[in-house]
């Protein structure tokens, strides 16, 4: 397979040696080119014709965001991984430049001239993010894509208290292309929503509140980043703080949010499996677990433990996904309860809580046998 070529768009200069430079020691990714302005980017795209471009959010005369509408204008699902400092602006910058249709965004040191460890670790996130993203992968363009049909998951395994409960909770994990993802499926649920939202979003500090805010301004419901002690209510809904992982446990008063900085799991924190597990221990079958897309495994053994504790698993499928990894990995694991479309989630959330509990989708044998007897 052809190594994945890569334009790199950077005001800096050294920015743009260094990035070079840690990509072009990987084997699967080419340097297609390089460019110091937003402008010879746009000249050069159907020159070295890249599958990928990483573009500074930052820079003068025409900065990433002008530069990323202009891209998205002619090349609608070309990548584009956004490269932005931890700042406010940076994080305000960012979560625009995903609204606008930019893939994923990387983070990095607001001197990257400083070596160590850190900027190693910049370039590791990055080269595996470009990996992921390059030829080859399915469902690149965050835009809203014609629903498919409902995938209809394999016969699930059996598990311990199976019987109809009412759903208490409602727990959501997402990564790349989440922040969209999450826009449009909070912003489906109504205001008098009947549970509590518990979401965990890979993102950095300062990014996550944001997130929040954002959030909080597009859906009906309260949205606000989680704080230690909080109790869960009916119509609300937390995104776990950028690097710390969330939990919920039961109190006197009612169920409390915990966060804590144990080490990252999945190479994240926040994790998704920690809260799902918190979920499962807390609520058993009144959990309803809801995977969006997003890259890598998190979530994974969430899920199982949310299955095993009776409770109910919808992930996001594969068309409407940026990237088929995190609800992919639940979906061949049989966990899932249904496989929908982005915006088939919502409705289906709220179906669920307003019956009660299912136990679970019928099997197309079952439906079969079903027909058969009646």
């Amino acid at each position: 397979m052809r190594p994945i070529r890569v334009l790199i768009v950077d005001d800096a200069v050294v920015v743009r040696r260094l990035v070079a430079d840690a990509l072009s020691s990987d084997p699967m990714i080419e340097v297609a080119g390089v460019a110091a302005t937003g402008r010879i980017a746009l000249a050069k795209l159907p020159q070295v014709n890249p599958d990928l471009v990483v573009l500074d959010v930052e820079m003068p005369e025409m900065d990433g965001l002008a530069t990323l509408a202009a891209i998205r204008e002619a090349y609608r699902r070309l990548p584009v991984i956004m490269f932005s400092v931890l700042t406010e602006r940076g994080a305000e910058a960012t979560l625009d430049a995903l609204a606008l249709g930019a893939t994923d965004y990387v983070t990095k040191p607001t001197n990257m001239t400083r070596g160590g460890a850190d900027l190693a670790g910049v370039y590791d996130v990055l080269i595996t993010k470009i990996k992921a993203l390059g030829p080859g992968v399915a469902g690149l363009a965050v835009a809203a894509q014609p629903a498919a049909a409902p995938i209809r998951p394999r016969r699930r395994r059996s598990a311990p208290a199976r019987g109809l409960h009412r759903t208490e909770i409602v727990a959501v994990g997402a990564s790349t292309g989440g922040p969209h993802a999450l826009e449009v499926f909070l912003g489906a649920l109504p205001l008098a929503f009947p549970v509590p939202i518990v979401i965990v979003q890979h993102m950095p500090p300062i990014f996550t509140r944001r997130l929040a805010e954002r959030l909080a301004a597009k859906a009906a419901l309260q949205v606000r980043e989680g704080t230690p002690n909080t109790v869960l209510q009916p119509g609300h809904a937390w995104v776990a703080p950028g690097d710390y992982h969330m939990m919920v446990a039961r109190a006197e008063a009612g169920v409390r949010i915990h966060t804590h900085q144990a080490p990252p799991e999945n190479s994240c924190r926040p994790a998704v499996d920690v809260l799902f597990r918190s979920v499962a221990a807390t609520y058993g079958p009144g959990a309803l677990a809801v995977v969006l897309t997003g890259m890598g495994r998190d979530g994974l053994r969430g899920c199982e433990a949310i299955h095993e504790a009776g409770g109910q698993v919808l992930v996001q499928d594969e068309a409407s996904s940026v990237v088929w990894g995190m609800p992919g990995f639940v979906a061949r694991a049989d966990l899932a309860d249904a496989v929908l479309p982005l915006d088939q989630l919502a409705p289906e959330v709220e179906r669920r809580v307003k019956i009660g509990r299912v136990a679970r989708a019928p099997s197309v044998l079952e439906t079969q046998e079903a027909a058969k007897k009646s």
